[in-house]
């Protein structure tokens, strides 16, 4: 019975040993050993046998990107308006000595130091750029942050600010100042618009009188154009009529015919003289119609000889 209760506890013994120095780190961990109190090394993943009552692991970390919540604080702007301000913090553990030995708790230490980062950065600037200087202010507090942290051997990826929360009675007067833009942008395009709708109208009007104005100007040219045409066509054919009486004068026959032609129109003109008047004053040869007619043809000769050679004498 001894020697049963004494193997057992030789076996205990062995398991409870086995224990103790066979550690599985998981992925993406690493073990800080310290050997009788003192650091002896940093294990990563896999297997590995430690000194019985020697090695003992005295800190684990994660050496995943880790994310922190900044909590919620008060921070006074350039203008003096408190502003709650909270934000989120990713950091990654590079070196797991110095995040043993750097700094007691590293994690609480960068929550600090990004909250006193984060109010000296607020106040460098007024309230109303609060909000467009976002993206500067998370890239000030990441470079303060990570200077800080390399001893501790951690690395500070990114900060991003979650909310900007100001005053009720600050949030009130903004959205009052908002309205009150939005109106004069509104003021400001209805004006432009009547504005271009009057320039736009006017324009049309110009070039209407314009174009009014370029066709009367081409009514006009067209219309001397044409009566010049016709003067010139009517002339052209008043020159080719006496052109071809001039020659027919000179056929045998045609100053008797001119003289035929002088004496039917002198009776019609002089029967249409006498219907439209009671009264009036004639010559006194006005029945010689022979002497009417050889005046004429005097005339007639006196206006070729001026153009042409003399004609044959009368009979």
């Amino acid at each position: 019975m001894v020697e049963v209760t004494v193997l057992a506890f030789l076996f205990l013994l062995i398991i409870i040993m086995i224990a103790k120095t066979a550690i599985v780190v998981p992925q993406q961990s690493a073990f800080v050993v310290e050997r009788l109190g003192a650091y002896s090394g940093t294990i990563n993943a896999g297997f590995h046998i430690l000194i019985p009552f020697l090695d003992i692991i005295r800190y684990k970390h994660s050496l995943k990107e880790q994310s922190m919540d900044i909590p919620e604080q008060v921070c006074i702007t350039r203008d003096n308006v408190q502003v709650a301000v909270d934000g989120v913090l990713y950091l990654k553990v590079l070196n797991a000595e110095r995040a043993s030995y750097g700094i007691s708790d590293y994690q609480f230490a960068i929550i600090q130091l990004a909250q006193t980062t984060l109010r000296s950065e607020v106040g460098k600037i007024e309230l109303d750029r609060t909000f467009e200087e976002r993206t500067n202010i998370n890239i000030s507090v990441v470079s303060e942050l990570d200077k800080a942290s390399e001893p501790w051997g951690v690395k500070v990826l990114r900060y991003e600010i979650k909310n900007i929360t100001p005053p009720s009675d600050i949030l009130a007067a903004m959205e009052k100042q908002m309205r009150a833009e939005r109106e004069k942008r509104a003021v400001i395009l209805n004006s432009e618009g009547v504005r271009d709708s009057a320039i736009n109208l006017a324009e049309g009007e110009k070039q209407k009188v314009i174009k009014a104005s370029e066709a009367d100007k081409q009514k006009q040219i067209n219309e001397a154009e044409g009566q010049a045409n016709a003067i010139l066509t009517i002339a052209e054919a008043s020159a080719t009529s006496i052109r071809q009486v001039g020659l027919a004068i000179q056929d045998p026959g045609g100053r008797e015919a001119v003289q035929l032609r002088v004496a039917e129109q002198y009776v019609a003109s002089f029967a249409a003289l006498a219907q439209s008047s009671n009264t009036m004053i004639v010559p006194a040869n006005v029945a010689d119609i022979a002497g009417m007619i050889s005046t004429a043809m005097g005339v007639f000769q006196s206006a070729q000889r001026g153009s042409g050679p003399p004609p044959p004498p009368f009979n």
